[in-house]
């Protein structure tokens, strides 16, 4: 397996809940705004002309320490596997600690089918993108 795609966030007041820990359902949000990142850096095309649809058909959070107010995360992603209209996902959530040890807070697997957007009937995956996420 190569490195892991890495991307920093701070943890915002919205997305607490009453206990100052981070709302359960924001950890798929989180999970969305590191595969985002990730595609980006690999030059996948998101939207606009010539763009990957990709919908989440299952996605599966294993919750390990809380995340809370203010700490800085960083996310972590890469390709496990790649189908013909299907791949999975590996996200990790740490919480970075001063010290650099490692603070494993959750792990999230998502599994997207690429589609067209117009029917959401599945399509092959194209090579490039196959290229761009395995050859990293």
């Amino acid at each position: 397996m190569s490195e892991p795609f890495r991307h920093r966030f701070r943890v915002r007041y919205a997305e607490l809940d009453p206990q100052g820990v981070v709302f359960n359902a924001r950890y798929l949000e989180y999970a969305d705004l590191v595969v985002t990142e990730y595609w980006r850096a690999r030059q996948l095309r998101m939207f606009g002309e010539d763009a990957l649809e990709f919908h989440v058909a299952h996605a599966d959070v294993n919750f390990r320490k809380p995340i809370r107010a203010d700490e800085e995360i960083e996310g972590r992603a890469w390709t496990t596997r790649i189908g013909n209209s299907s791949m999975t996902t590996r996200i990790e959530l740490h919480g970075v600690q001063p010290d650099g040890s490692d603070d494993l807070r959750a792990e999230i697997e998502l599994v997207n089918v690429h589609v067209a957007l117009e029917t959401g009937q599945s399509l092959p995956i194209p090579d490039s993108a196959r290229a761009a996420l395995l050859n990293a």
